[in-house]
């Protein structure tokens, strides 16, 4: 139940505000399913205030996600919805609702198929998204009332002022509320059951990130993973499905691509959140579909469309064409939906599987389609030639026209019902009597079809796991050979020790699964916090090219898989490259106790214990006196630094803005990746040990981790 507050507001859940005037609800921010609260409690607004930041670019969410109460209130209520901004925000988004209302503007889907338009099933892809819409444009869902000069707005009765604070004052007679500029984002997300090991990546599973659809305020919105050969691959992930991952237990490196199959919220959210987690990843969608996703999030953040392109790898999908991901065959086709929107199939080993998307499957309204000229010949036998005969079959469901009718499914003959699971459909939509199953949340419903495993598969996942290791990037397929020759497999129980402190270093060890922990770094345990690592993760590096005793013990935190190579082994893997020099490197930042430097930064507290790991491979530690300028005003500079410990000031036109200190960056991560002078000059005000890191080599890093890039863009 939702709580109102002595200031006369409703804080939401999910974040944003409500307040009851004598107009109806007013919200205040709008954070990703923030309707869900609403309808909960019958409480839906038909107006919203939109806040003085609206997009959280660190953490990839809007707190303007307008598209599902415009919807609702224009399909069940038969109103507009109106939306209180400036200019300059009104500007922001009718570019993100022109995306996800009317669809793009201009399409061309020649290109987008291998053999053009004379391609089988090809579309008219406007005429299928005239004929879904119920409105000619926004103008008929949709009413902007802008701040005047005065930063008002009246509305009937009530009067809304954008206050010199940024905060919002509502006037409603006698009655006046303030409330806050800066909306707030909370995450609810039903985590289902955690577990107690990480999560092992199967040969072929699926497991369901949400069955139901944006509306529904009992579950979790559709989205889901495919895993193959022991990677994942997401699709359409909802929003927060990068945090519930983490907390069930789920490794991020386990997944490195992303099937984008049209821009509605609920299937695009949780994409950006994505790419802004860790390390980059590949996103599989087509030119109409990608280019859609950058104008829309382009929009939203005011990141140029070509720096968008920058954080992922996109892979973009020709139909007609099958493309090979993490081991599968794929071919996609385009669905019959309000927006360009695609579907797929994919075929491993003695498997098949497909997904619907959101589609409108059903043959009678084909038929009237194909009659009034909406649908071509070709697209009209497309779609009736439905592929039931795959024996996994992922099929939407809901409300018409847009989506396919459950009902419809379940008159299907009982032998196709039970290859069948739905999803987009809320529990208590499901029919009585049916073979059809209804899609179940959680990793601990993952389900693992039957498969016939590939042959060579243990010198697969070995390569697997070599390919994820970043020192050993860019090795020659010599040195993979050599490495399936000197690898072993050995397996710790949760407690064990697997390596003691004092010891003599003899093996490297190779995470391939479960997590391990430090004790006894530097042997204060106040001054080295406990150092954890996870799958794809390596130690006991440091004493081999050091010959060093080990210098921290190491216990299995969970079960534990580990690869490990001798030490001889080792050092001839790692001859005639610049691995061991890199290595005695990172040891010799880590003395310096560079972990807890980062782990306590205010810029770099969020960063995985694998970004931790490629930061110090790049960093060097280094000391300046007191009044040494380390970056100038409107200057080129080469280097960015990390405070080790001391005191930097930040100025501007010689006026002081700030003062950083342990842990703070130091530098302009816009500028220096784009090679650009500095816009600040920042000067050491006492002796301060520092960590320098190289243009060069920090460009590359962000390249790399994306997210990083995109915190640390907002430290000035």
């Amino acid at each position: 139940m939702l709580k109102e507050q002595t200031r006369g507001y409703i804080e939401l859940p999910r974040g944003g505000y409500l307040v009851e005037t004598s107009e109806g609800f007013f919200q205040i921010g709008s954070p990703p399913e923030t309707i869900k609260d609403t309808m909960a409690e019958k409480k839906t607004p038909l107006v919203f205030i939109l806040p003085n930041k609206f997009f959280h670019v660190e953490k990839g969410i809007s707190t303007a996600e307008l598209e599902f109460p415009i919807y609702f209130n224009f399909f069940l209520r038969q109103k507009k919805t109106t939306i209180i901004c400036t200019a300059e925000q009104k500007d922001q988004l009718i570019t993100v609702l022109k995306e996800s209302l009317m669809g793009p503007e201009e399409i061309n889907l020649e290109s987008e198929y291998l053999d053009g338009a004379e391609s089988f099933g090809f579309p008219d892809m406007k005429a299928e998204m005239g004929y879904f819409r119920g409105y000619k444009g926004l103008d008929d869902v949709v009413d902007f009332q802008v701040f005047d000069k005065d930063n008002m707005v009246n509305l009937g009765k009530v009067l809304v002022r954008k206050l010199p604070s940024g905060d919002f004052r509502i006037t409603d007679g006698t009655k006046e509320t303030e409330i806050p500029g800066e909306v707030g984002f909370n995450i609810k997300y039903e985590i289902g059951h955690r577990l107690e090991e990480p999560f092992q990546a199967p040969l072929l599973g699926i497991t369901c990130l949400g069955p139901s659809h944006g509306f529904d305020p009992e579950d979790n919105t559709s989205g889901f993973i495919i895993w193959l050969n022991h990677q994942g691959i997401m699709v359409d992930p909802p929003v927060n499905s990068t945090e519930w991952l983490r907390m069930s237990n789920v490794n991020p490196k386990l997944i490195n691509h992303v099937i984008l199959t049209h821009c509605h919220a609920d299937h695009d959210a949780g994409t950006f959140q994505k790419i802004m987690e860790e390390t980059k990843i590949t996103i599989h969608a087509t030119a109409t579909v990608m280019e859609s996703f950058i104008r829309k999030y382009s929009a939203l953040t005011k990141i140029p469309r070509k720096e968008l392109l920058e954080l992922f790898n996109f892979q973009q999908i020709i139909i007609g064409r099958p493309a090979m991901i993490n081991g599968g065959e794929f071919n996609f086709h385009y669905a019959l939906h309000s927006i360009p929107s695609v579907g797929f199939e994919f075929f491993f080993q003695d498997q098949s599987f497909v997904y619907t998307s959101d589609h409108l499957n059903e043959p009678d309204v084909h038929d009237k389609m194909y009659e009034k000229g909406v649908l071509p010949e070709s697209r009209w036998k497309f779609l009736k030639e439905f592929p039931w005969d795959r024996r996994i079959i992922y099929h939407e469901a809901g409300i018409p026209p847009l989506h396919t009718r459950v009902s419809y499914l379940a008159s299907l003959p009982p032998e196709i019902q039970e290859k069948i699971t739905v999803y987009h459909i809320a529990r208590t939509d499901m029919p009585p009597d049916t073979k059809l199953k209804l899609a179940r949340f959680g990793i601990e419903n993952t389900v693992y079809p039957e498969i016939t495993p590939p042959k060579h598969m243990e010198a697969y996942n070995l390569l697997d796991i070599l390919s994820q290791i970043d020192i050993f990037s860019g090795f020659p397929i010599e040195k993979a050979k050599e490495f399936l020759l000197i690898v072993r497999e050995e397996k710790y129980k949760r407690g064990d020790q697997i390596i003691k402190k004092g010891t003599p270093g003899d093996k490297f060890y190779i995470i391939a699964s479960g997590n391990v922990k430090f004790e006894g770094l530097l042997g204060d345990a106040d001054i080295a916090p406990i150092k954890r690592y996870g799958q794809y993760e390596y130690f006991g590096e440091a004493s081999l090219v050091l010959d060093l005793p080990r210098a921290a013990d190491v216990f299995a935190e969970t079960d534990v898989v580990a690869l490990t190579i001798e030490k001889n082994k080792f050092l001839q893997f790692i001859r005639n490259t610049d691995l061991r020099q890199n290595l005695i490197r990172l040891n010799s930042i880590r003395d310096s106790n560079s972990w807890k430097t980062l782990l306590d930064s205010r810029h770099f507290k969020g960063l995985t214990s694998h970004q931790v790991t490629q930061l110090e491979m790049i960093m060097r530690l280094s000391k300046v006196n007191k009044g040494s300028v380390l970056i100038t005003e409107k200057a080129f500079y080469h280097e960015a630094y990390i405070i080790r410990h001391g005191k930097v000031s930040v100025y501007q036109h010689g006026k002081k803005l700030a003062e950083l200190t342990d842990g703070d960056f130091v530098g302009e991560i816009y500028s220096i990746s784009k090679k650009l002078v500095s816009n600040y000059t920042f000067q050491a005000e006492s002796e301060t040990e520092l960590f320098s890191i190289s243009q060069n080599e920090l460009i590359q890093y962000i390249k790399r981790n994306p997210g990083v890039y995109m915190r640390m863009n907002t430290v000035y």
